[in-house]
Order: structure tokens, then sequence, then C-alpha cells
């Protein structure tokens, strides 16, 4: 079982090197991320389709928002678990929320990403992140299997 405990802490290590080994190779570090929810909340608020469906579910709460999403990157990013939170369940039932937001909130992401002067490397990095976890909550909050069903299907000619 000793071992076990230390291979495994060997495992994590090796983990949470390779992690900040490959996002500082991309420049990005905590400060970066820091910039990147700041801003990019920022213009959330200020978006007119987004930002009325953030400021109703998060009126007063903007700041431990923030704080909660940096450590969601950070924790993305860096493997490091400063993330414990459960990101669909903290979705479902917001007032407004659209399947068609996450196509927004991805096009305002690309584009702090690009004002913020990222590398190639870390844009084309967090996209892909930022567009796994659109997919996934909304395959989570909007999809329904019974659409796929072949029996409501109907052939036409």
């Amino acid at each position: 079982m000793e071992n076990d405990l230390a291979g495994r802490a060997a495992n994590r290590a090796d983990i949470l090197e390779r992690a900040a080994a490959e996002m500082a190779a991309m420049g990005v570090d905590t400060a970066f991320i820091d910039r990147l929810v700041e801003t990019f909340y920022g213009r959330v608020q200020a978006h007119e389709t987004l930002g009325p469906v953030f400021d109703a579910r998060l009126a007063g709460r903007w700041p431990a928002h923030l704080q909660r999403m940096k450590a969601f990157w950070t924790s993305v990013a860096f493997k490091n678990g400063a993330y414990g939170g459960k990101p669909v369940q903290a979705h479902h039932g917001v007032e407004g929320i659209a399947e068609g937001l996450f196509i927004e909130w991805l096009a305002l992401f690309r584009a702090t990403l690009a004002d913020l002067e990222a590398s190639d490397a870390a844009q084309a990095w967090f996209m892909a992140t930022a567009e796994r976890i659109a997919r996934s909550l909304v395959l989570s909050l909007f999809y329904n299997p019974a659409f796929d069903d072949p029996r409501r299907k109907t052939s036409a000619g």
C-alpha cells in the first residue's frame, strides 16, 4: 500500500509538472488567467444578450463568481484541483439560458483571447477547452435523446 501511495503521489507530481511546463510554454500563468477572467466577464456583463442572463443569476455576486472562474480555469490549465464545483448543476435552471448563447459566449471568449494577445498556442488551447466545455453544457442542458429516436423520423418521398 505504501508503494501504491508513493506511486500515486509521484504520478500526481508529474502531471502537475507537465501541465505547468505546457502552460509556461504558451505564456500562460495565473496572472494571465486572472486577466482573462476579469476581461472576459467584464465583457459578458456589457454584452447585450449574455449580460442580462448572467446578471439575473449573479447580481450582487460577481466578485465571488470571478474568483470561482479563476479557480476553474486555473484548475483546468494547471490540473491542480483548485476548482471543486459542479458546472452542469450550476447552469441548470438559469433563467434565459438558451443553446444559442453558447455560440455568443465562445465568440466573445475568442475575441478576448485575441485582444489579450495570447500566444497562438494559448488561444488554440483555451478555445479547444472552452468548446469542449460548451458542448458538454449544451448536451447536458438541452439534449433530449428522444429526438434521436428513429421512430420519430419520417422520410420524405
